[in-house]
């Protein structure tokens, strides 16, 4: 089992203490000694105050905030959950993923997903019905601009007569891509496609805003990796699929809660599924705070896990 911990850039009612750069390289510096494996951000570049009003975020764009991640350590692998696809030229993605992987020295995972806040859709100049045709798209184009040169492929909205990208990714043939997602579309999407899945649980979500099926306990988990399994074998996937899943229903800020002895528990459970990987995101008033509990995080409860 390992594991991947969110950064709180999305908490820009507390700039000074998380959206900075300063801010970012001792979160992750601190993940990293910790003895986390990854570290991710999520991705809104311009959402609407209606979804910001009912509980949204804003979000620093993903491939500049990990960057700063990247360039304070060493070891700590940076992630994307998740960049919607379908907001850019699947070429620019390439070419940020790409320049991203090389600077890190090898360390990106590409967490992506079709995406679902269509009033964020509207804003880009992007067609939200198109969105599952675009995200397909993207990753047959981003692999081949990451391995071919004089490219010629037409898009939806794009034509490539004779283009090359360098550098190529760091790690080869290209860095990991998980597909986020729930539904049975996003699960065929990550193992025809993908190197892993994200699905995400939805208790106390409303299925309009996420527009994704419920995932509210583990047996809604089994059932969706025993579709995966099933759609791995009718295509004839042999190769492992990473799952990267949130710890359900364990508030990992409560210590009287998030006991190492439970974590540990839910960690053999969900490894009993296939879960590779765990998200654990932790609330935090002041960065003092979330570190602080970042750092007890990987002296009790990371070991209690690994036996996973």
């Amino acid at each position: 089992m390992r594991f991947s911990l969110q950064l709180p850039t999305d908490r820009v009612d507390a700039a000074d203490e998380f959206v900075s750069g300063a801010a970012i390289a001792e979160m992750a510096r601190c993940a990293e000694q910790a003895g986390l494996d990854a570290c991710f951000v999520t991705e809104h570049p311009f959402p609407t105050d209606r979804w910001l009003a009912t509980g949204g975020h804003h979000a620093l764009d993903p491939w500049v905030a990990l960057s700063f991640a990247a360039a304070a350590t060493t070891r700590l692998r940076v992630q994307t959950n998740i960049a919607v696809l379908a907001y850019r030229n699947p070429f620019l993605t390439a070419k940020a993923v790409a320049s991203l992987d090389v600077l890190s020295g090898g360390r990106v995972i590409l967490g992506v997903a079709a995406g679902y806040l269509r009033g964020e859709f509207e804003a880009l100049g992007v067609d939200f019905e198109e969105r599952n045709e675009l995200c397909d798209e993207a990753l047959a184009a981003m692999r081949r601009a990451w391995s071919e040169a004089g490219l010629s492929l037409d898009g939806r909205h794009f034509a490539a007569r004779g283009n090359s990208m360098l550098p190529r990714p760091a790690q080869k043939p290209h860095p990991p891509i998980w597909v986020g997602g729930n539904s049975q579309r996003a699960i065929r999407r990550a193992v025809e496609q993908g190197d892993g899945w994200i699905p995400f649980p939805t208790a106390g979500l409303a299925s309009e805003r996420i527009r994704t099926a419920a995932i509210e306990s583990v047996d809604d988990l089994a059932a969706r990796v025993a579709y995966a399994r099933e759609r791995a074998r009718a295509v004839g996937r042999t190769a492992p699929l990473d799952i990267c899943f949130a710890p359900l229903g364990l508030a990992l800020h409560r210590r009287d809660e998030a006991t190492p002895e439970r974590f540990g528990a839910l960690a053999r459970q969900l490894a009993g599924l296939g879960v590779t990987w765990l998200a654990l995101g932790l609330p935090a008033k002041t960065r003092g705070a979330w570190c602080e509990r970042v750092r007890e995080i990987g002296a009790t409860l990371l070991p209690a896990a690994r036996e996973a």
